[in-house]
């Protein structure tokens, strides 16, 4: 089942919003991360091109959180910035950065930590608070979580980018979506966070 770790006096939709990044897995899967393009879009349910190159069907509920994943710079990351960065291990023990994502200041702690992650071969998700930025272009970040710290390098080709509470309106045909779907008993799959990269950006978590 889903278990919150935070934000449980939160309503409904914000605190499924935080499936996201803040889902732990207990006996059942942990809801699988779809990547790819939306081909198809009705008012329950959705097709998704993935980047497989098979065709997803997935649910569409009124209560699934959509957030607009858009394109910013290194200027919106400021000591205390809340974020989350996708990176791959470096040998002197920092991490490079694959993404960097903004969370808005109402996503405060969500998923905070760092665990295994699947955009690429042995990558991390790393969720925190930023406790310094260094170096002379800013482009070496300290994010701090709960129970330590990861050195973060962010290379001047990462994408940047932050979320945005969205609504329906972002889900058209030729959108590049990351869902977050949880699989039912009759083994369908349901979206319960649905990020849409805006003016076609790709979500690049």
């Amino acid at each position: 089942m889903f278990q919150f770790k935070k934000f449980t006096l939160l309503p409904a939709t914000f605190a499924a919003a935080l499936c996201f990044l803040t889902v732990t897995q207990a006996e059942e899967a942990e809801p699988a991360r779809i990547r790819g393009t939306l081909i198809e879009v009705s008012a329950d349910h959705m097709k998704i091109h993935a980047r497989d190159g098979s065709d997803i069907e997935v649910g569409l509920s009124k209560d699934a959180p959509i957030f607009g994943v858009a394109l910013t710079d290194l200027s919106a990351i400021k000591p205390d910035s809340y974020i989350g960065t996708a990176a791959a291990p470096q040998s002197d023990g920092t991490l490079k950065a694959l993404e960097v994502h903004v969370f808005p200041s109402s996503m405060r702690g969500a998923g905070e930590g760092s665990r295994p992650w699947d955009l690429t071969p042995n990558s991390t998700m790393t969720n925190g608070a930023v406790g310094s930025i260094l170096g002379t272009e800013g482009r070496t970040l300290t994010v701090k979580y709960k129970d330590g710290e990861k050195k973060v390098v962010v290379p001047a080709d990462v994408p940047i980018v932050s979320l945005e509470p969205g609504d329906t309106s972002l889900l058209m045909t030729g959108a590049k979506v990351l869902l977050l779907a949880a699989k039912g008993k009759d083994g369908s799959q349901t979206a319960v966070f649905i990020g849409v990269g805006k003016n076609g950006v790709t979500p690049p978590m």
